[in-house]
């Protein structure tokens, strides 16, 4: 089944909703203007109900197919709304209007194609139950997901399944890729605060020097992963931040350390973690210094269920054919959390192909609008065939 011709029609309307969002970026939970937008939309389009403020600033369209009845299932899709605190480089007509703010991620993407799906459901309803359209502020860091199910969403609509879907670079516009098990990583946060004794940068024999201890702490940190976690395992440790001293010739008596674990299991995500405590503690110990560390665990492991994963590898290849669907794609270290919403319901989450674009988080980041009505008419064929009746 190829791209629906119905969605083919809607590609200039969706692109124009998707260009909009773009000029607009708003971050994490702030997404007012975004989110009546999509609320608006989805109430001029016929859906059955229109629910604002789900998990603080969300949105939850329902659809009722027309073949439905007693105990027909009901199925979730979700999109996110929320942009990045980044300049945006490029030069575009629709570039941002607000500095410091762009839709590095193709969220604006996302809520379009997703858009474009409940139009054309509410125009045709041929299936047998309830497609609930999700719009998730706060995905970029929030938790906007995990706040939705913790405001009872699953419960509320009766969502049985849920999917999700992310744009990729570097996969051709045109492919999907997906995976059973995981296929995002866990993301961790970790927050190490030194404490020394401060002394004129001349006489460092006076000193416990908060910076030298910091630097051992981040090369002793890169032993774990090379040396702690199996080969065969995936792990990431990756210190981001280094804030000490004001000035030149004062070693500064404090210093502090951020930056995020990753794992694919819960397993290494434990050893990860008990391996940080030791040597943070340890290399501090060793020079002096007194040390407090946080390790936040932050975005569970994106798991995809095994019977949801297949059933969506045989929806994309209904649109694109099975030869453009890569249904075993490597797991990556990136963090998604959507992992909320697959930790309370089955279902599955898949790439679809952005292009040889700049990669996510890009200051020249923009989102392919050739991908839309292959992204829209998947989500279509997921509801029409999911609950053909």
């Amino acid at each position: 089944m190829p791209i629906v011709n119905r969605i083919a029609e809607l590609h200039s309307e969706i692109t124009a909703w998707r260009r909009d969002i773009h000029a607009h970026p708003e971050l994490l939970f702030d997404v007012h203007r975004t989110a009546a937008s999509v609320a608006e939309k989805l109430k001029a389009f016929g859906c059955d109900d229109v629910v604002t403020g789900v998990g603080r600033t969300g949105v939850v369209g329902v659809i009722r197919g027309a073949k439905g009845g007693e105990g027909s299932r009901v199925i979730g899709l979700r999109a996110d709304m929320d942009a990045l605190p980044i300049e945006e480089a490029n030069d575009v007509p629709y570039k941002s209007t607000v500095p410091g703010k762009m839709h590095a991620c193709g969220h604006d993407g996302h809520t379009a194609m997703l858009l474009g799906a409940a139009r054309y459901l509410t125009e045709t309803r041929n299936f047998a139950g309830t497609a609930v359209v999700i719009f998730q502020p706060a995905e970029e860091g929030g938790g906007g997901g995990r706040e939705m199910v913790k405001d009872g969403m699953m419960e509320r609509f009766g969502i049985e399944e849920v999917y999700g879907m992310h744009n990729y670079p570097g996969l051709p516009v045109g492919e999907f890729a997906i995976r059973p098990g995981p296929m995002m990583a866990a993301a961790d946060r970790i927050y190490i605060d030194i404490e020394g004794r401060g002394a004129h940068a001349a006489k460092p024999h006076q000193s416990i020097d908060s910076v030298l201890v910091g630097a051992q702490i981040i090369n002793q940190l890169q032993s774990i992963v090379a040396r702690n976690v199996d080969p065969l395992e995936a792990a990431v440790v990756s210190i981001c931040q280094f804030n000490a001293g004001s000035t030149d010739n004062v070693i500064p008596q404090t210093a502090r350390l951020s930056g995020t674990a990753r794992s694919l299991t819960p397993e290494v995500q434990d050893l990860v973690e008990a391996r940080l405590r030791e040597v943070v503690e340890g290399t501090a110990k060793l020079y002096g210094a007194k040390v407090k560390l946080v390790y936040k665990r932050n975005y569970p492991v994106t798991k995809n269920h095994a019977q949801q994963t297949a059933f969506a590898a045989a929806v994309a290849s209904q649109v694109i054919g099975s030869e453009r669907v890569d249904a075993a794609v490597p797991p990556v270290m990136v963090a998604e959390d959507f992992s909320f919403m697959l930790n309370a319901r089955p279902g599955a989450f898949i790439f679809v192909g952005n292009g040889d674009s700049a990669g996510l988080h890009h200051s020249s980041y923009n989102f392919n609008d050739e991908a839309i009505p292959i992204g829209t008419s998947y989500w279509v064929k997921l509801v029409e065939t999911a609950m053909a009746g």
